[in-house]
């Protein structure tokens, strides 16, 4: 499935799984069929991945990490050929959460290429941004990792130098915005800034009804896009 942007990442990281998760990621494979122009992510705990997959069709089932290896030995380690027999299409790499050294990152990316899974790669920074974009992921997801979690979001002045730099160095990498997004408002603020996509993780896990956040973000994401066409 390619990458048509808008775009919009669902992560709920280890809050959500099985069912709870089942339910949210059917609902965002009804928008992605009602939207087919903007791209939907949902990423979900590596057990979870088949049974998302076997049951939606118009997402991109992601996976939280993997490790780039071959089969073999790995006592623990995230198999690439696992995941994408699973069903993912896509992967997260270098997360805060699960960090990667230069050349494990280089392997992650270059497997996951060999699969035909896509990347979401993630750069703390500007700088770090810059040495990511060489390695040519197809999505550069910009958080500093002090703002994640926090509700506050990126300030302007660091998402436009941060598309302008990815953008200088690959035209083509998708620019992924999504730190402290926790309110339809965000998403809407953060892509007219002119970023491809954006995401949330605790803004809908933690809402009173996750179901109704996932859906009114999407549909701000389909309201850029609309007033981008002048629909």
């Amino acid at each position: 499935m390619e990458i048509q942007a808008p775009f919009f990442a669902f992560n709920p990281k280890s809050y959500f799984y099985g069912e709870q998760l089942l339910a949210l990621a059917k609902k965002a494979d009804e928008l992605a069929e009602k939207y087919p122009y903007m791209t939907i992510f949902v990423t979900a705990p590596y057990a979870d991945l088949a049974n998302i997959a076997k049951q939606t069709k118009h997402i991109i089932v992601t996976a939280q990490h993997m490790d780039g290896m071959e089969p073999g030995r790995g006592m623990g380690a995230v198999l690439p050929e696992s995941i994408a027999a699973a069903g993912a299409g896509a992967v997260f790499l270098n997360h805060a959460e699960r960090p990667l050294q230069l050349t494990e990152l280089v392997s992650a990316i270059k497997k996951a290429k060999k699969l035909e899974m896509k990347t979401i790669v993630c750069a703390n920074s500007i700088e770090e941004a810059r040495s990511i974009a060489l390695l040519k992921p197809d999505i550069l997801l910009c958080e500093p990792t002090e703002l994640i979690g926090t509700g506050k979001t990126s300030d302007e002045d660091y998402i436009q130098k941060t598309n302008q730099a990815i953008k200088e160095i690959d035209s083509e990498i998708f620019i992924l915005q999504a730190a402290g997004i926790s309110t339809p408002e965000d998403v809407y603020h953060t892509l007219q800034l002119g970023t491809d996509g954006t995401g949330c993780t605790s803004g809908i896990t933690k809402a009173v009804s996750p179901e109704k956040t996932l859906g009114d973000m999407i549909e701000a994401v389909n309201q850029v896009y609309k007033e981008s066409e002048g629909k």
